[in-house]
């Protein structure tokens, strides 16, 4: 027993003074381990579903949240998620781990999958992922914009580039009309804005 317990000191050692020499490189540039991407992967992925839990689900079917969702998709997502039809931005492309992508995933067609999955999409956007570049969007977004984020997002799975560009210009035309809720440069909030 004292033996592993020496032995275990000194490997504790080693680790410490190789990790406090700087030879682990932190460069988003140096990828991981393939065990490692896979430790990472399903302590996230149990974290998820362990938190998103409690999450309950409303009713998704409101028309407007799509469209609504897809504004703050275009204005605070996109950058990193990508959009149909147009290539990756810098940002996205110089991210380790890269973001999911949801229009490259396959449409749900089971519909009992999807409240598990709107549960995990809005966890996630409202607390954020730990040491990946995905934030909290809670600590500036209402449920009722994060749900409409979720929806959107859900919709995306399968999405085409026009689909796509026919709900950002339709959103797009509507906002200029009502001068309502828009992030843009800026973080600017029109005039009445109640969404925070």
């Amino acid at each position: 027993m004292k033996l592993i317990i020496v032995t275990l000191l000194v490997f504790l050692v080693i680790g410490i003074t190789v990790l406090n020499s700087g030879a682990y490189n932190m460069a988003a540039t140096d990828k991981h381990w393939a065990i490692t991407e896979d430790i990472i992967e399903w302590v996230r992925d149990s974290s998820i579903k362990a938190h998103a839990e409690k999450v309950v689900v409303p009713s998704l079917d409101d028309p407007a949240l799509i469209p609504r969702g897809a504004e703050h998709y275009l204005d605070m997502c996109a950058g990193c998620h990508s959009q149909p039809g147009q290539e990756p931005t810098e940002l996205a492309l110089g991210l380790y781990p890269q973001a999911p992508v949801f229009h490259l995933r396959e449409q749900i067609t089971n519909q009992e999958a999807i409240p598990e999955r709107a549960k995990a999409y809005f966890w996630v956007i409202k607390n954020g992922l730990k040491m990946t570049g995905m934030p909290a969007w809670g600590l500036s977004h209402q449920d009722d914009d994060i749900w409409a984020m979720t929806a959107f997002v859900l919709a995306m799975h399968g999405m085409t580039a026009e689909q796509y560009q026919l709900l950002v210009n339709s959103n797009t035309d509507q906002h200029n009309e009502n001068n309502g809720h828009h992030h843009g440069n800026g973080d600017h909030h029109g005039n009445g804005d109640h969404h925070h």
